[in-house]
């Protein structure tokens, strides 16, 4: 779901990443405090601060709302926080007026400065119902962190009518995507759209180069002649005059390709009802293509998940919410992912039910994330995703040497495992 009208805010990637590091950010912004329950008291005494990042699409802060209102075992007030999400989170996580249950994704910094509470108890008896691979990117040092809420996959958007105007196929490689930007750019329109810093496809170009952001047993991954290869061809793209830069919002927001200022766009199914709406019936979707001969199509899930700090008021209380909220409702579950945007439940038993996403372009992406998705790996810190990220800046936006910026990302990297491992 969006923070500016499509989903994540801009660095996405970076903004989950980033709330369990574990270095004071500064004061806490002010948040937006929208109370669930009006002030009531019919929680019996006890309260829980709830924060949400500032989704974009249209009704998302009113559902939150009403699941605070319906429970009764406490006052739930929601925090909707704008901005910054992940820097405020991570102050606010720091300090004892906290959230007591908070949205993120799992990160093993999160885990070792103690910001979270494990919730085997509560996810136990129904993991059997959970993708698998959620269950393994929550598991840190064999307890499980945070109950996922939705998954949500990021991939490429295309107008069937201009490819076929233009005579261009699906890409299946780079190199075809740079020549398909080619053949459709035009003078009201470019070819693609990445983003307007490129942070979110960082870790879709290592892994379509047939890498990995690090190995089982922990050391770099990502620095390949392929992904060095990568790195060069997206900065002929990036000089090309085919790539869509400086855009109005970025790639999380469907905005640039709803208004026509480009033909393809990389961004997440969050946005396929408001893109299918625009232009039905002339919609696809495709994985981030192969990078180099060695090169596998690769679809990067992201997703949101509920997580119990450990500096809550009453811990069990907040985790008797969470798991009312995001275990036992499950038509709540339903509608959160599926009537404000499209997500994946990560449950077996709700995605059984989303009729939504078991028919045309949605059953396509659904089909992409089976196909091809890749989770966060959360030893994978956010100073790491900070300095992969850098990479592409370095070497793409200002045309240095990949090898070089990818040495400059080793160092970082190397350093944070040495912390989190000897």
């Amino acid at each position: 779901m969006s923070a500016v009208s499509g989903p994540h805010r801009p660095s996405r990637r970076a903004i989950l990443r980033s709330a369990g590091a574990l270095a004071a950010l500064g004061p806490l912004a002010a948040c937006g405090n929208n109370n669930g329950r009006g002030g009531s008291s019919s929680g019996g005494g006890k309260s829980i601060s709830q924060w949400y990042h500032q989704y974009g699409e249209k009704g998302t802060q009113q559902a939150a709302q009403k699941f605070a209102k319906a429970y009764k075992k406490a006052d739930v007030s929601i925090q909707w926080v704008a901005g910054d999400y992940g820097s405020k989170l991570s102050a606010g996580l720091l300090s004892s007026s906290g959230p007591d249950v908070f949205e993120d994704q799992p990160n093993i910094q999160m885990v070792k400065a103690k910001q979270a509470v494990p919730l085997d108890d509560i996810v136990g008896p129904v993991k059997g119902d959970y993708l698998p691979a959620d269950i393994a990117s929550h598991t840190i040092d064999g307890k499980i962190y945070g109950v996922r809420m939705i998954d949500d996959p990021q991939f490429f958007y295309y107008r069937k009518s201009l490819f076929a105007k233009a005579g261009v196929q699906v890409p299946t490689t780079l190199d075809e995507l740079i020549a398909a930007a080619a053949k459709l750019t035009n003078g009201k329109m470019k070819g693609v759209f990445l983003g307007n810093d490129l942070h979110g496809i960082a870790a879709p170009l290592v892994w379509s180069a047939g890498a990995d952001t690090l190995t089982a047993d922990h050391k770099p991954a990502y620095h390949t002649d392929a992904v060095v290869g990568g790195l060069k061809s997206l900065r002929t793209l990036w000089t090309s005059g085919h790539l869509l830069t400086g855009a109005p919002t970025d790639y999380t927001d469907p905005g640039s390709f709803l208004n026509e200022l480009c033909a393809i766009q990389f961004c997440g199914m969050w946005a396929m009802p408001a893109i299918l709406a625009k232009f039905p019936g002339d919609v696809g979707v495709f994985p981030f293509p192969k990078v180099g001969d060695a090169g596998k199509l690769s679809v990067y899930n992201g997703g949101w998940s509920a997580f119990v700090s450990s500096k809550a008021k009453d811990v069990d209380a907040a985790k008797a919410f969470v798991k009312w909220l995001w275990i036992d409702q499950t038509a709540y579950q339903k509608e959160w992912a599926l009537n404000y945007g499209f997500h994946i439940p990560p449950r077996a038993s709700i995605r059984s039910q989303a009729t939504k996403l078991q028919s045309g372009v949605a059953a396509d992406g659904v089909k992409l994330f089976n196909t091809y998705g890749h989770f966060d790996n959360p030893a994978f810190t956010p100073a790491m995703a900070t300095a992969l990220q850098a990479v592409l800046a370095d070497s793409v936006r200002s045309g240095g040497d990949p090898g070089k910026a990818l040495d400059k990302c080793d160092t970082t990297v190397n350093g944070q495992l040495k912390q989190l491992f000897g």
